[in-house]
This record gives structure tokens, sequence and C-alpha cells, in this order.
């Protein structure tokens, strides 16, 4: 079986949050199955210089109008996944990242630069855009490479089969319609019908309307996404295709994530042998400057700064923990007013608050093998993955009741094979309480290493992942 993934970005390439670990990780876990699988990605600035260019570049002509672009094939150095990367310096070669400037700004021809990535998806797959290869099945990601099954059924071709993934419904790829002649696009296909939403273009939606199959990283979010409340707008749209709609737990990469062998982490541990846990937690003290102190609880916040991550309700739990003898080091960037929150509950108490803004990645494997407890109280998350990394390093994880979150943990008070501490509401009262659980619970060494042990325990690695969605594309080439 031969799968085409499109995609913005792809973990170690580019990464901006958790589309890239499963962009990154799938196509690898697939390719242990005997998938020859291959991520179609734009070329951003350096990118060639850090693979392996494997044949020379193939022309694709006048993509879009005034829009010429090459794909280059090459292959992702530490896993040899293969690649096919957009090349139009004109759109990716820029400062900033995929989708900002470096001013924080969206880039305002997005809407370009990412129809390119869609249009050229879809020329790899029914125009033979690559010699000698063409998928079964193109699973494209998120509004960045939703215009790909809409060009497809623009063409008329109804083979390959298109499967396409919802990482996060919040972002829809919205702009004016008068995009459409620049993306290649009739005005016939704007529609309640098609890609319009409340009067304009919604990449995302064209890639949920368009495609044959739908998946989102999470049973719960599935059906969350087919609410009023939770759907954004398109759960019509959603409840609609519900017989073709799975929503499917994204997994952990454990040759990244795994305290037995992590180049990140000052200290080897696994759940046999729990020593190297605590040098960690020292080591990782001493380098955001809190107090070495062995029996404080450690409290971590990996995330970006926006409203979803519920980063104002981690802040409204700082002076719980406090009072609670223990401390809290916060890793993240985003919203400017929550950046400035976080600067100033670490600038008031350094010895027990840290806080470093922006992303390190080899911090974020510190922050989850040394912390005790780590906080997600995300007011809505589709799968989020913090929470999974945490269980791998023994770090009790404090969720929301919500997507993913809700499928991978289970209260510690809910039953024996609890891994972690679930509240409902995204209300500070209900954070505190879940605080001063952990806390309770972390006096009491022996029963919290017991929980610590069954969450390490748990598997979400990619294999599991990536047989379901085996069975799935099965599905979808068998299907009328």
């Amino acid at each position: 079986m031969r799968v085409l993934f499109v995609t913005s970005e792809a973990h170690p390439l580019v990464k901006t949050g958790g589309l890239a670990d499963v962009a990154g990780a799938l196509p690898v876990a697939l390719t242990r199955l005997g998938v020859d699988a291959r991520i179609l990605m734009p070329a951003y600035t350096g990118l060639l210089d850090r693979v392996e260019v494997t044949g020379h570049g193939f022309g694709l002509g006048e993509v879009l109008p005034n829009v010429r672009a090459r794909l280059v094939p090459a292959r992702e150095p530490t896993t040899g996944q293969s690649l096919l990367l957009v090349d139009c310096p004109a759109l990716f070669e820029r400062p900033g990242g995929p989708y900002l400037d470096e001013h924080a700004q969206d880039w305002p021809d997005n809407f370009l630069r990412f129809g390119l990535l869609g249009r050229a998806g879809a020329m790899v797959a029914a125009q033979g855009a690559v010699p000698d290869w063409a998928p079964d099945v193109v699973h494209a990601s998120d509004w960045q490479a939703g215009l790909t099954p809409a060009y497809l059924w623009l063409w008329g071709v109804h083979k390959p089969r298109t499967v396409f993934t919802v990482h996060n419904l919040h972002y829809q790829g919205i702009f004016g319609r008068e995009v459409l002649p620049m993306i290649g696009l009739p005005d016939m296909m704007f529609g309640v019908e098609g890609l319009e939403f409340y009067g304009h273009v919604s990449y995302l939606k064209a890639g949920l309307y368009y495609s044959q199959f739908l998946t989102t990283v999470s049973p719960t979010y599935a059906r969350e996404i087919q609410t009023p409340m939770g759907g954004e707008g398109l759960h019509g749209l959603l409840s609609s295709r519900a017989a073709r709609l799975q929503g499917i737990l994204n997994g952990v990469d454990r040759s990244e994530w795994n305290p037995t062998g992590d180049r990140h982490i000052p200290a080897a541990f696994s759940a046999q042998d729990l020593s190297g846990k605590a040098l960690c937690k020292a080591a990782l003290q001493r380098e955001v400057g809190l107090a070495e102190a062995p029996d404080a609880p450690l409290f971590g916040v990996v995330s970006r700064f926006v409203e979803q991550k519920g980063i104002d309700l981690a802040l409204s739990v700082i002076s719980t923990i406090l009072d609670n003898g223990g401390q809290i080091v916060i890793l993240g960037s985003g919203d400017p007013g929550l950046e400035w929150h976080v600067r100033g509950a670490a600038g008031a108490r350094p010895d027990s608050v840290a806080a470093r803004i922006g992303y390190d990645e080899g911090l974020s494997h510190r922050i989850q093998a040394g912390c005790d407890a780590l906080l997600v109280p995300s007011r809505f998350e589709p799968c989020g993955l913090t929470q999974m990394y945490a269980m791998c390093y023994g770090t009790l994880p404090i969720v929301r009741r919500t997507g993913g979150l809700a499928d991978t943990v289970i209260d510690v008070a809910e039953a024996d094979s609890g891994t972690g501490f679930v509240f409902d509401h995204p209300d500070p009262g209900e954070v505190i309480h879940a605080v001063r659980r952990a806390v309770e619970l972390y006096r009491t060494p022996a029963a919290w290493q017991a929980v610590m042990r069954k969450a390490m325990g748990v598997d979400y690695g990619w294999d599991r992942v990536a047989r379901d969605y085996l069975g799935l594309y099965s599905e979808v080439l068998h299907a009328d």
C-alpha cells in the first residue's frame, strides 16, 4: 500500500505543535508495517540543507496562477522517512515560522502558500507528478492541507482515496471569497455544500467536505465536534458525516520520549528503577533556578499560551501549590498578556516559580522527566500529547475531562488503574481541588510511586496507532 501524507509540518524537521509529532511519527510506524509512505510538505527556509536529497527535482510548472514550483525527493536523516518537498522560494523561504512572520503575525499570503501545498498534493495523487509512484491513499491534515481533496474532487478523481484528519477544529484557515481565482478554484465550489463558511472560504471545511473519510485524534473529540458546543460552527457537517468519521487516539514516539534512553535528560530511569527520577528533579531545579528541595512537589506546564490551553487556570493555582510547599516550572509562549502574567509570577517567587518563555525541545523533556506532576487544564483538547509524554516519565498528569485528555488519563479515585487526576469543569476551584488531591497523594510516597508505575506501563506507542490507521486505509480502499 502506498500512502501520501500532505502536511505543513513534521517532526523533527519543522514543529509548532502536535501536528508535527503525528506527521513525523505515523508514516515511520506505517513503514515498519510495510507501507510505502511519503510525506509531502513545504521546503521552508534551510530545510533542503537539513535533509538528504535523493534525486533530481520534478518541475510542476505553473501550479497556481503565476506561481511555479518543483518537488524535491528527499529523506529525513534520522528516521530515513521518504519526503517530497514543495520547493517555491518565493512563498516558503522566509524568516519566522511556517505560518507567522518574525513579528508573530500571519503571513498575508498564507492562502496562496497553502493553496500551493494542497494543489501539489493533488498533482502527486492524480497527475503523475512523481514518476513511477502514485498513492493508493492520500492522507491530508488540518486546514493547511485541506485543499488537496477539493482539487481532486474538482478534477473528478476518485482514486486514490482521500482521508482527512482534523487535529484541532479551532484553526480553520479562513480567507475572503476573493482568493478563489488566485488558488484556481471555481466560484461554483463556494456554497454551503462546498467550502463556503459564513461568507468566507474555509480550507478546513474543504478538507472535511470533499474527503471520502474523516478522522480526528481521539474518540471523545470525535464526539465533541459533532455538538454545537464543540463543533466550531461545523457540527452540522460533521454530524452528517458521522458514519465516515473516526476518532483514532494519537501515540507517543518512544524513541524520542523514553526515560531509559532520553538524550535530553541527565539520568536514566524506568518503572523498575525510579532512582534516576530524583536526579532529574534536582537537575531541573538547578537549571531553572528553583530551590533544590527534593521533598517539594514539583509541578510542570509545557504548553502554548492560548486560551484553549487554560494557562490562566494554571496561573490561578500557583498560590495553592506554594501554600502546600510546592514549586512550579512553566515553559511556553503565545499570548503576550499571558506571557506577562507568567513572568510576573516567576519574578514574585523565583525560588518556587520558574518561567521560560519560548520553545525549547530539550527543556520540555527535562520538565517531563524532572517534575512530579504536569498541569494540563485545557478548556478543550483534541488529543493532547504532553499528558502522554508525562506518563512515560512517571509524571502524573492533572487534566480536564475533555477530548483526548479524557481518553488517556484515568483518575486515581475512580479506578485501581488510575494514572492521574481529572477534573470536569474549567474552573479555578476544580483545578485547586485536583492539585490538593495530588499533593495529598504525593505525601504518601509508596502510593504515589505505585501510580507512577501504572502510568509508565500504559502503551501509547505509535505501532498501535499505525495498525489502527492501516485498518482504516483498508476499509477506505474497499468502500463504495
